[in-house]
């Protein structure tokens, strides 16, 4: 991701050679662009860190929408149970930064 943070930080950059320490980012014109090495590799890992919160947030929503169906009837409402789950389920993002360290909570 090392070309996204630089494209991020860099705007006039247009082109991208080499990763890591090699790496030679050029302006439209051709020149070679002076790169933050710190700011890059900041940027970084705060794109990494938004990739994995995507993914965590994809899968919750995934489990969520398999039980959409226990609030669309009209003859039985959601236990309280089904109601924590649920909850676990929005909440989760608040304690859990990436599929890695997720502690998923049991479904009823």
């Amino acid at each position: 991701m090392i070309h996204e943070a630089i494209y991020k930080l860099y705007p006039s950059v247009v082109s991208i050679n080499g990763d890591g320490d090699d790496t030679v980012a050029r302006d439209v014109n051709g020149d070679v662009v002076s790169l933050d090495a710190s700011a890059v590799s900041t940027k970084q890992a705060e794109l990494v860190a938004d990739f994995k919160l995507n993914q965590l947030r994809a899968e919750r929503n995934r489990l969520l929408s398999e039980t959409d169906y226990w609030d669309l009837s009209d003859t039985v409402s959601m236990t309280d149970v089904q109601k924590a789950y649920r909850q676990d389920l929005r909440d989760i993002t608040k304690t859990a930064t990436s599929l890695n360290d997720v502690s998923w909570p049991e479904k009823p």
